[in-house]
Parts: C-alpha cells; sequence; structure tokens
C-alpha cells in the first residue's frame, strides 16, 4: 500500500508513504503505477472515507502480448532487450487521461522506463501509430523524435 496526495502524485514531488513506514519519492510511485492495480481511496479531511473506487489501469496479459508481439521488447532506440524484459508504458499518462489500450502502450525496459519518468525524456506515438522517443533538450536542442532501428522503413530514411 502505498498513500500519496493526489497532487504529489500528479506532479511527481514530494514523497509517498510506504505500508512499512518507509518512503519513497513521489516520482517513484508514480514509475510503480505504471505496473501495479491501482484503488483509489479518497479520503475526507476527517480521514473519513468518501469514495472507494477500481480502476482498469494496468494493460491486460492480452494487452501485453499484443504489445510484445507489435513492438517485439524495447521501443527505445538502440535497446536490445525482449518483451519478457519489458514494461508497459502509457506514452499518454494514465494520470493524465490517456487509455490502457494498445494505441496508447508501448514496451520499455525497466532501465528506459525509469528514464523516461525520471523526466526529459518522452514517448510520443507517431502519426504511423510507431512509438518515438523525444530526448531532452540537453542531449538534442531541436528534440527532434528518434525511433528504434526495427520501425524505420526505407521510405522514411
Amino acid at each position: 500500500m502505498v498513500t500519496i496526495d493526489e497532487e504529489k502524485f500528479r506532479s511527481g514531488l514530494g514523497e509517498a508513504t510506504l505500508a512499512t513506514g518507509g518512503s519513497i519519492s513521489a516520482g517513484e510511485a508514480r514509475r510503480l503505477a505504471c505496473n501495479a492495480g491501482l484503488l483509489p481511496l479518497v479520503l475526507g479531511a476527517d480521514s473519513a472515507i468518501l469514495d472507494l473506487g477500481r480502476t482498469r489501469r494496468c494493460f491486460d496479459r492480452y494487452q501485453r502480448i499484443a504489445l510484445a508481439v507489435r513492438d517485439q521488447g524495447c521501443v527505445f532506440p538502440g535497446c536490445d532487450r525482449p518483451p519478457a524484459w519489458c514494461e508497459a508504458h502509457h506514452p499518454k499518462a494514465w494520470k493524465d487521461g490517456g487509455p490502457t489500450d494498445l494505441s496508447n502502450g508501448c514496451l520499455l525496459c525497466s532501465f528506459h522506463h525509469h528514464l523516461v519518468h525520471r523526466g526529459g525524456w518522452a514517448v510520443v506515438k507517431a502519426t504511423d501509430g510507431v512509438p518515438d522517443i523525444i530526448p531532452p533538450t540537453r542531449v538534442d536542442p531541436q528534440q527532434q523524435p528518434i525511433r528504434h532501428e526495427r520501425f524505420k522503413h526505407p521510405q522514411r530514411e
């Protein structure tokens, strides 16, 4: 169980409290939420439960299989991690209204998933439906989209 203020969760700033009494950063809580089923619990000022709802935030088994077949592994350029070593990622963040469906999903290995969630790097779906990676300005001031070699087509060269 992780307890975090909604504003901190959305911004990725601050800390979240674990059921063990320890804490993790809000950013880490957001990253973990990509792979976890969430049960939001809305509390009033007196900590009374106001609303308890279950959402379908995680990609299910069949969506993961489809992502594995489509993406063939981590979509980050140059990465050779296979699908079994990858996590499902929402290019349009779930917290921002991004759906949990194949058109808003891609596979990232744990290293690249952390890199994206730490900020600076972004995953966007190009008009052809292929995930492109947008580097931070410190890497490319123009932030030109780059994509994994396995998705490059001769006509795009």
